[in-house]
């Protein structure tokens, strides 16, 4: 699930009363996805509610994060360096991380198709 549905899914349940609820949602299946952590940033409490899901997932049950971020830039997308950090520590201390350089899968196949030259595509990467 997209980053931004899954804070505001929280965030909704945490202003109905019902966050406990969506955490232990959550924390049930064996793997949890979130993708695409970091193309907006977090609001102050979204990053603390992002936090708790994290901090109850934690030694329980996997997750795999994808971002268009280096780790060094998460205090900047969870607008908090102390809570990025707490973040990073239990998600990095039993995991693998796979950094991919170079052209989206995406970018790739519109260059392969003469859709995007050389240039283009490196100022798109750029900016991405």
């Amino acid at each position: 699930m997209p980053a931004t549905s899954l804070v505001t899914q929280l965030a909704r349940a945490h202003a109905e009363g019902r966050l406990e609820e969506k955490l232990i949602h959550f924390t049930k299946p064996k793997l949890l996805v979130v993708d695409e952590l970091g193309y907006l940033p977090f609001e102050a409490n979204a990053a603390h509610l992002f936090f708790q899901l994290v901090s109850r997932r934690y030694e329980r049950g996997s997750m795999l994060v994808t971002s268009n971020r280096s780790v060094a830039e998460w205090g900047g997308v969870f607008g908090d360096a102390v809570v990025a950090t707490a973040i990073l520590d239990r998600l990095l201390h039993h995991s693998h991380v796979i950094t991919i350089r170079g052209d989206s899968y995406r970018l790739r196949t519109k260059r392969r198709a003469g859709l995007v030259n050389q240039a283009s595509a490196n100022t798109a990467t750029q900016t991405d």
